[in-house]
């Protein structure tokens, strides 16, 4: 069953503008992210993660293409998903994000978008 939206990752060129952009101007604030290989920074709303930003290649730096890398929804019953995903052939990977209980179910929709799934540790 899905929950809500979870949060939106983008790719930016300048980590320092865009944290400008969204906390000094916006009202984010930045806030811890676990120990993920990829470099990036993670912005909240009180509790909530809501914004993860990643960077961006330097061929696309300046264009608008790529600069939404996923969404997320927050679900519950990952086994349950798993099996539905497996019975209409879709393609998906599910990985525990670190130093979490956190599992998040990766797949891409019909156009090419990607989507996470996210799992408070159920069968963690």
């Amino acid at each position: 069953m899905l929950l809500s939206l979870g949060h939106v990752t983008l790719r930016c060129a300048d980590f320092a503008r865009t944290e400008a952009f969204y906390c000094g101007l916006l009202g984010l604030r930045k806030g811890p992210r676990p120990a993920i290989p990829e470099p990036g920074h993670w912005y909240y709303i009180g509790q909530s993660a809501v914004l993860h930003v990643l960077p961006r290649a330097a061929e696309t730096a300046g264009a608008a293409a790529g600069v939404v890398d996923h969404f997320a929804l927050n679900a519950r019953d990952l086994p349950a998903y798993e099996a539905r995903l497996r019975a209409a052939g879709q393609a998906f990977k599910c990985v525990r994000l670190a130093d979490t209980e956190v599992w998040q179910l990766f797949l891409t929709d019909p156009d090419g978008a990607r989507v996470e799934l996210c799992f408070e540790c159920e069968n963690g």
